[in-house]
């Protein structure tokens, strides 16, 4: 059974930082593109940030911008999400997810995306 597990979500004070790791089991997705997206209550799920297969190439939704990091270490955890400078409005419960079919080398569409995890839950207070 394929499974991406989030780690490192909490409650933290805004300005703060943290550190989302995820893992999978089952199957690798060294070759493959990751993403992070995030839902807020009473929204919908949102893209926060996209990496391709080698690193090669990064997407940021404009919110996080200069903020938020993604990277992966395809020997160890597929994906991380540095998250710094963080925001009230950066609440929510954050989902790691991989494309494993391939057609795009960094796919910012929910619908691309073929793998998701349960999430983890961050939360920043004012």
């Amino acid at each position: 059974q394929v499974q991406l597990v989030e780690s490192g979500g909490g409650l933290v004070q805004a300005g703060g930082s943290l550190r989302l790791s995820c893992a999978a089991s089952g199957r690798t997705f060294s070759s493959y593109p990751m993403g992070w997206f995030r839902q807020a209550p009473g929204e919908e799920r949102e893209i926060v940030a996209a990496i391709s297969w080698n690193s090669g190439s990064a997407y940021y939704a404009d919110s996080v911008k200069g903020r938020f990091t993604i990277s992966r270490d395809n020997a160890k955890n597929p994906v991380y999400l540095q998250m710094n400078t963080l925001k009230p409005e950066d609440t929510a419960v954050y989902y790691c997810a991989g494309d494993t079919a391939g057609w795009t080398a960094l796919p910012t569409a929910q619908a691309r995306y073929n793998y998701w995890g349960q999430g983890t839950q961050v939360n920043v207070s004012s």
